[in-house]
C-alpha cells in the first residue's frame, strides 16, 4: 500500500504502527487484556500527540533550565558540606543513606559530574505544564525511540526527529571523554532491579553499533576488572570500557556486583561512571529545597533569571515532610489549608476531601519511589488511609523522607486510538503526561543540551496517578498550531 493511502486512512496508520513493532522484544508487558493481535501493551494512536508551538517553546527552554538547576543544586549539597550554605541542606538530602552511598556522593574525582540524560515528567494543566518530578536514569529511550522511527516512517515530523534519541544518546555519554585513537567504549551496566528495563537498552545499545558506535549492554556480575580499569567481553575478547552508564538505583548499591571495584576505578580516572553515583541528585527534595525561604538568595544568583522564573511556575510547591517539632510562633512557610497558615503536620490529618489536594510521595533513595509507587494522592483516598499515609511518612523522617506536594489536575484532552475489536477509531479524553527527554553534550565548556524527544502518555481521565497502562495512548510528540488538522 502506498504511503498517501496509508495516511488518507487513520486505521490503517495504527495496523501499520503495530506491525512495525518487535513482536517479542521490546514490547511485552502486561498482555493478559490485550487483544491477540495488538503487539503493544497500550492504546495505538493513528496520530502523535500535538504540542502547540507555545508548549513546545517551554519544552526548548526547559532543558537548559534543568540542568542549570542540577549545576546548582550540585554546588549547594557540597557548600552545605563544607558550612558555606545551611547544614540542613546536605542533612536532608544524606538522611537514610549509607555512608558508602554518602561517600561516593562526595567523591573529589566527580566533584562537578552530573547527569547527562535528564527527563521530566510534566503534567499538562489548564494553567501550562507542571513538574511531578526530575529522573536522570530515565526508562523509555528504547521503546520511545522505536515508536517514533514508526510515526516517521508514515510522514509525521516528531520532536526530535526519527532517530535523535539514537543518535544523541552517546553523544551525550561520552560528552567530556577523550580517548587516544578510538571511540569511546560505553558499557550499559542494567541491574536484577533494573531488569525491566534490560531488553529496550539492549536495542538501543544494539541501534548504536548499527551506527559504528562501541556500545554493549551487560549484567554488573559481567564486568571484569584489572589493575587498569574495567572490561568487558566482546565476541570471545575482553575490552576496555572508557564510561559505564549506571542503570541501577544507589538504594540497590548492596546488590550490584563488583560496584567497589568500579568506584575505586572511578576514584583512579580509569573509567567514567554515568550519572555519577550521586545519590543527593536523585531526590525529590530539590523540589522543595527549591522553594525554600532560606535559599532563595542562592537560586536568584546561580540560576539566571529566564531560568529561574521557568523553573518557579513549572515546579509545584513541595514540602519535606521532617517530624522535627515546629516552634509555637513558627508557620510552614506557604502551606494554607482553607485560607488558614499550618504551624503542624498534625493538623493536616483531619482535612475535607477538597483540602487534601494534596500529593505524599517518598523522597527518592528507596524502592518504593520508583515509576509512581508509594504515591498516596491525598483526594483519592478515604481519609483514614490518608491519615496513615502522613502518620508512615512522618514516622520515617530518618530513614526514608517523603515530600508533600499540591495537586495539579491534568487537564482534559483529546485523543484517538485503534480499537482491534472494532476495527474502528475511537475517540478519548484524558490527562497527559510529558516525557521529555534532554541529552547534554559539548563537555564542560561548552555544553549544549537538546530535546532529543518526547514520550506523551494520554490516560483515562479517572486516573490520579498517571503512568504507562493498558487503557493509555502512547505516542511521541510533533507540533502544530491547535487549528491545524491531522493526517
Amino acid at each position: 500500500m502506498s504511503l498517501c493511502a496509508i495516511q488518507s486512512d487513520p486505521r490503517e496508520i495504527c495496523r501499520r504502527i503495530n506491525e512495525s513493532s518487535p513482536v517479542d522484544f521490546l514490547f511485552e508487558g502486561d498482555r493478559s487484556r490485550l487483544h491477540p493481535d495488538s503487539r503493544l501493551p497500550w492504546r495505538i494512536s493513528p496520530e502523535p500527540f500535538w504540542l502547540t508551538p507555545e508548549q513546545h517553546d517551554v519544552l526548548l527552554r526547559l532543558g537548559p533550565a534543568i540542568h542549570a538547576f542540577n549545576k546548582a543544586c550540585n554546588l549547594l549539597y557540597h557548600q552545605s558540606v563544607k558550612g558555606l550554605q545551611p547544614a540542613f541542606v546536605h542533612q536532608y538530602l544524606d538522611a537514610g543513606k549509607s555512608e558508602r552511598a554518602i561517600e561516593l556522593s562526595r567523591l573529589n574525582r566527580v566533584k562537578s559530574h552530573l547527569p547527562a540524560v535528564l527527563r521530566p515528567d510534566l503534567i499538562i494543566t489548564a494553567d501550562g505544564v507542571r513538574v511531578a518530578e526530575f529522573d536522570s536514569i530515565p526508562g523509555g529511550i528504547g521503546f520511545t525511540a522505536q515508536v517514533s522511527a514508526s510515526y516517521t516512517d508514515i510522514g509525521y515530523e516528531l520532536v526530535g526527529g526519527a532517530d535523535g534519541l539514537v543518535d544523541g544518546f552517546y553523544g551525550a555519554i561520552i560528552a567530556g571523554v577523550k580517548t587516544a585513537g578510538h571511540d569511546p567504549v560505553v558499557c550499559i551496566i542494567i541491574s536484577d532491579e533494573s531488569d525491566s528495563y534490560r531488553e529496550e537498552m539492549d536495542w538501543l545499545a544494539g541501534a548504536l553499533r548499527e551506527r559504528g558506535r562501541p556500545v554493549h549492554c551487560r549484567h554488573p556480575k559481567d564486568l571484569h576488572v584489572d589493575d587498569e580499569g574495567v572490561l568487558i567481553e566482546v565476541d570471545g575478547t575482553r575490552i576496555r570500557a572508557d564510561i559505564v552508564y549506571r542503570f541501577f538505583e544507589l538504594f540497590d548499591l548492596p546488590n550490584i556486583p563488583k560496584v567497589e571495584l568500579l568506584s575505586y576505578h572511578v576514584k583512579k580516572n580509569s573509567v567514567r561512571v554515568t550519572p555519577p553515583m550521586k545519590a543527593f541528585l536523585e531526590e525529590k527534595m530539590w523540589l522543595a529545597l527549591f522553594h525554600h525561604p532560606r535559599l532563595a538568595d542562592f537560586w536568584h544568583r546561580e540560576l539566571q533569571r529566564d531560568a529561574y522564573e521557568l523553573l518557579k511556575a513549572v515546579i509545584p510547591h513541595t514540602w519535606i515532610l521532617d517530624s522535627t517539632p515546629v516552634p509555637p510562633h513558627a508557620v510552614i512557610p506557604d502551606l494554607l489549608v482553607g485560607g488558614r497558615v499550618v504551624c503542624d503536620w498534625t493538623e493536616l490529618m483531619h482535612l475535607s476531601k477538597k483540602e487534601r489536594e494534596l500529593v505524599i510521595k517518598p523522597s527518592g533513595f528507596a524502592e518504593d519511589a520508583q515509576q509512581s509507587k508509594g504515591v498516596t494522592i491525598g483526594h483519592d483516598v478515604p481519609e483514614q488511609e490518608w491519615q496513615a499515609a502522613l502518620q508512615t511518612a512522618l514516622a520515617s523522617f530518618q530513614t526514608t523522607p517523603h515530600v508533600l506536594q499540591q495537586y495539579h489536575k491534568g487537564a482534559r484532552l483529546p485523543a484517538r486510538y485503534y480499537d482491534f475489536e472494532t476495527d474502528q477509531i475511537k475517540s478519548m479524553h484524558g490527562r497527559v503526561l510529558l516525557r521529555p527527554y534532554y541529552y547534554t553534550t559539548g563537555g564542560h565548556a561548552a555544553e549544549e543540551v537538546a530535546l532529543a524527544g518526547v514520550q506523551c502518555l494520554v490516560c483515562p481521565a479517572d486516573k490520579k496517578i498517571l503512568h504507562g497502562m493498558i487503557d493509555a495512548v502512547l505516542v511521541p510528540a510533533a507540533v502544530r498550531e491547535p487549528e491545524a488538522s491531522a493526517i
